[in-house]
């Protein structure tokens, strides 16, 4: 088995390093301006992402995406990772999902999207469905020629910027999980109130309602009763990527924790020779090669044919609970290191601190991330987690 990087994947993480170099340009004016940023600044850094590769990286190169592997998308995502205030927004992945679309579905939705022209938001989330996502109320009643949308989602990350909604509804009277495409301008829908956050992001996470929302059949996405399941493997791929973000950013906090430990002296040392900061250092290193080397792995085991989307499933969710609980504590201590000046906003330590919160809590649960990896075991035992035999 060989760990080491493709001159084409050594090339690749130079693209996304050099790109998320560009991003942490833009750090403090989206701190101090409480998130967003002017439109042509995301027009052009949508533009320089596209030229680099690193745009809709998820989605096929004849489609105008880059075409990567999910190993590859891993080594991307965790250069963005290093980057505050949810910049990494900017080079949009499109919903995985979006690629099972029709013909007609994909021309009118996704294409634009690749091309940096429209984004997509993902509604799943309800007052009374978080982690329980089959609670959710929203429903979808047939009618001529389509379906009658009504119902109220919460915490649609992008969904301020975004042109169309992935929307998860019970779809007639059997209440069958279905996705449907609904324009964000069509008669109906509101957008209710954008939650300020204890991250300054770029973009927002806000809420909507949804009133006797017409939607055309060609605009269901999979088939009626399909919704689960598309919303399912749109989690493994996200769970993931919030892997390899919170392991490049637990990288980046501990090389400017180790830089300022170098160079902060007391009591006549560098803080850097005192052995308790060495432990924290020593420490952040271990939590980082350990989650890195994991992520990886699940990340080229997805790519490879044959692979049982169940244990992967499984294994997403390893790698998720345990590279975003590594990166709270990583964080924690490199905050530490820097003492006042840690709490300091204007430093991307705090800001790191603040931002990494939320992985515990969106696309799962780290509750249900542990809920997820027991039912697996106790389903099919350890070999949950061997390694593929061929």
């Amino acid at each position: 088995m060989d760990f080491r990087y493709t001159p084409e994947q050594a090339d690749l993480k130079a693209r996304a390093a050099a790109y998320s170099q560009r991003l942490m340009q833009y750090e403090n004016e989206s701190e101090e301006a409480g998130g967003p940023l002017p439109a042509e600044t995301v027009r052009a850094l949508t533009r320089e992402a596209i030229d680099a590769g690193v745009f809709a990286i998820n989605m096929p190169a004849e489609w105008g995406g880059a075409g990567l592997s999910l190993l590859d998308q891993v080594i991307v995502e965790e250069e963005f990772g290093k980057v505050t205030n949810c910049l990494w927004d900017i080079p949009w992945r499109p919903a995985n999902v979006l690629a099972y679309g029709t013909e007609a579905q994909r021309e009118k939705y996704l294409l634009p999207v690749i091309r940096g022209e429209r984004f997509d938001a993902f509604a799943v989330t309800e007052p009374g469905a978080g982690s329980d996502a089959g609670s959710g109320s929203s429903t979808a009643e047939k009618t001529e020629g389509g379906w009658l949308l009504n119902g109220e989602k919460w915490f649609v990350t992008c969904g301020d910027v975004a042109d169309f909604l992935l929307v998860q509804a019970d779809a007639g009277p059997e209440r069958q999980p279905t996705l449907f495409f609904v324009g964000k301008q069509a008669p109906g829908v509101r957008m209710t109130r954008v939650p300020r956050f204890m991250h300054s992001a770029v973009n927002g996470h806000p809420e909507f309602v949804f009133q006797d929302v017409f939607v055309a059949d060609e605009d269901v996405l999979g088939g009626v009763g399909k919704g689960y399941e598309l919303t399912k493997e749109w989690f493994t791929d996200e769970r993931l990527m919030i892997a390899a973000r919170t392991t490049g950013a637990a990288e980046r906090a501990l090389e400017l924790a180790r830089e300022w430990a170098v160079e902060r002296r007391q009591f006549g040392s560098r803080i850097a020779d005192f052995q308790l900061i060495q432990g924290m250092l020593a420490d952040c290193a271990v939590d980082i090669a350990v989650n890195r080397a994991y992520t990886h792995q699940v990340a080229w085991e997805a790519d490879q044919p044959g692979t049982e989307r169940k244990a992967l499933h499984a294994k997403a969710s390893t790698a998720k609970l345990a590279a975003s609980e590594v990166a709270g504590r990583v964080v924690d201590r490199c905050l530490q290191i820097f003492g006042g000046r840690g709490y300091d906003r204007s430093y991307p330590v705090e800001r790191l601190y603040r931002e990494l919160r939320v992985d515990r809590i969106w696309e799962g649960t780290s509750e249900i991330q542990r809920l997820i990896i027991a039912n697996e075991l106790i389903k099919r035992g350890t070999r949950a987690l061997a390694l593929p035999r061929h």
